[in-house]
């Protein structure tokens, strides 16, 4: 028999599955930073780094749930997504933990999704 996860255990989905569920109106949190963001992304994605890359490494977005928090609410269906699935697998179980019931990992990222030839919104140019 199956054991039951914790409240706090991520559900992952693949990009298929995940493009399904924002096309059914789940809303799509990219966790990538502004620059990975800036080169690429799903049409209507929210944009709220879970980590920055400094020189002096990764450092974790200290105001993510308040970020998060302003564009979602707790009962919203979300599909958390980054480059790989590495930083939106930490990032849903952070969301969960805070009391985001239905976020849910898109595993493979943005590569897999790109990988897969789904549709993305192109490159945006700098406005200055």
């Amino acid at each position: 028999m199956a054991s039951i996860a914790s409240s706090e255990a991520a559900v992952t989905v693949d990009v298929h599955a995940g493009r399904g569920l924002v096309d059914a109106g789940h809303k799509y949190l990219d966790v990538r930073t502004p620059e990975e963001f800036k080169r690429g992304h799903l049409q209507n994605a929210i944009n709220v780094p879970y980590v920055f890359f400094t020189p002096q490494g990764k450092k974790k977005n200290p105001e993510f749930l308040e970020q998060v928090s302003l564009n979602c609410n707790k009962d919203d269906h979300i599909v958390v997504g980054c480059q790989s699935g590495a930083r939106s697998i930490t990032a849903t179980e952070e969301l969960l933990k805070f009391g985001f019931k239905n976020a849910k990992n898109m595993g493979g990222g943005f590569a897999a999704w790109v990988e897969n030839g789904l549709p993305v919104k192109p490159l945006q140019e700098e406005l200055y």
